[in-house]
């Protein structure tokens, strides 16, 4: 049977999409204009989607129809296959058929189990971190369920990009008439004025609101790219504390700590949005090839900025590349990871060492763009920069950004792209303690998945040979 023929029943996926938005099958069922009860048999895959229903949902809550038919599987088989490798439950061999078909079918029961292993890999951490600390220590993880919160919704939130559309629209257009319009705005609208402070002053906060003298300080250490950015946030805290408060409600965390990085994360995300608004910075983007520094110098915005908004591109009917992004400080400690399409590299713990992400701190502001293949044979072309340390924070340790994507999209990416296209693509891996492949030089740990050979009298190439099967 022809593809474009076949019934789809893609109820775990409705289910998923109204648990994000927070409504019951009521409300859903209202909005949509169908009966309760109609919803309720295609939630249970007792009647097919229609092309009628699909083009409803895709107008109503802004979903991408190809997104939601095609559904993000890839990545939740791939984080099955992780959690399953573990040693502790890796002898009994589940088969990748039975995977994705739990991906398919079960997309809660995948996000479940998946929290779980983290949750196990926090437990496994805790020791250390009692020592480290002397006790007292909470294994529990806001960071991880942050980003977790982020990738399950696609790095896109809608509400959050009309309401600073709204605010963008009435500013200038260049980065240095859009800071004296914030500025302005701040000072007109919400009687907020803005001072550049001294470091004698500041401490060691680069940005402070006074809530008593209504006062935005900013250090004069700062950046153009990230005064103007601190200009965007204060503005979305005020303009745009509705929209993040409706999506941490829908969230439903009770965790403080965790709601109270979401609202940060989120009014980061509308500032970004209003500094680098939505059509003007894809359309850009599009004609530039994913030039990063066209957009930087036309947006007034540092590398990690439009590598972060380039990730953010999802909006129905006007997508960008699906890019992902990470960024590392030079020990290899992940701080920022957003997944796009796919996500080629562990969840469960850092990035392959071979990846151009690391050869980046050598030649910090030059870019390093390379594809590279993963051992599933999956490509993909990416673009990393390092980034000196924050100098203007008494900062020692640098840090790098990287982008990408499939190489499929490699044609929209221009020149650097055909170059790496061009050339071999480098083998990477996950995270060396869940990547099994052998005779690598560059591995860092041993394989918790393989059994090491040891000898005496013979030494490999690579730092750990494993004992063959």
């Amino acid at each position: 049977m022809d593809a474009r023929d076949r019934k789809l029943y893609l109820g775990p996926r409705l289910r998923v999409l109204r648990r994000d938005l927070g409504i019951n099958q009521t409300q859903m069922a209202e909005e949509l204009g169908v009966s309760p009860s109609y919803l309720n048999h295609l939630e249970r895959n007792q009647r097919p989607l229609t092309a009628q229903m699909l083009l409803r949902l895709a107008n109503t809550y802004d979903i991408d129809v190809r997104d939601f038919v095609a559904g993000a599987n890839d990545g939740a088989a791939s984080d099955l296959a992780e959690v399953f490798a573990d040693p502790l439950v890796r002898e009994i061999g589940i088969p990748r058929q039975e995977m994705l078909d739990v991906a398919e079918n079960y997309p809660s029961v995948s996000e479940a189990i998946a929290r779980l292993y983290r949750a196990l890999l926090d437990l496994r951490r805790a020791p250390a971190m009692l020592d480290q600390i002397g006790g007292g220590a909470s294994p529990a993880s806001p960071i991880d369920r942050l980003r977790a919160f982020v990738t399950e919704r696609g790095n896109h939130f809608p509400s959050l990009e009309t309401a600073a559309e709204e605010i963008a629209d009435g500013l200038e257009t260049d980065p240095a008439g859009r800071q004296m319009a914030l500025r302005a705005r701040l000072k007109e609208r919400h009687g907020v004025s803005v001072q550049v402070m001294p470091p004698s002053v500041m401490g060691a906060n680069l940005r402070h609101y006074d809530f008593h003298r209504r006062r935005l300080m900013l250090a004069e250490t700062l950046p153009p790219s990230s005064r103007l950015f601190a200009l965007a946030y204060q503005v979305a805290t005020i303009e745009v504390a509705e929209p993040v408060r409706e999506l941490i409600a829908r969230a439903g965390e009770s965790n403080e700590e965790l709601r109270r990085l979401l609202a940060v994360a989120l009014t980061n995300y509308a500032a970004a949005a209003i500094v680098m608004p939505y059509e003007p910075f894809r359309s850009l983007a599009e004609e530039s090839a994913y030039d990063p520094h066209r957009l930087m110098m036309r947006f007034g915005a540092s590398f990690e900025q439009v590598a972060h908004r380039l990730s953010s591109l999802g909006r129905s009917g006007a997508r960008g590349i699906p890019f992902f992004m990470v960024k590392v400080d030079d020990a290899g400690t992940v701080s920022k990871q957003f997944a796009g399409e796919a996500f080629p590299f562990a969840r469960f713990g850092g990035s392959c060492p071979r990846w151009g992400l690391y050869r980046s701190f050598r030649q910090p502001g030059a870019p390093v763009a390379e594809q590279i293949e993963t051992v599933e044979g999956k490509r993909f072309i990416t673009l990393c920069m390092a980034q000196p340390p924050h100098a203007e924070a008494g900062g020692l340790s640098a840090s790098a950004i990287g982008i990408g994507c499939d190489v499929k999209y490699a044609s929209r990416m221009g020149v650097r792209a055909a170059e790496a296209m061009a050339v071999e693509p480098t083998t990477v891996g996950p995270a060396c303690p869940m990547c099994e492949r052998e005779g690598c030089p560059d591995r860092a740990a041993p394989s918790l998945t393989r059994t090491l050979e040891t000898s005496l009298h013979s030494r490999t190439a690579a730092p750990y040979a494993f004992r063959r099967v």
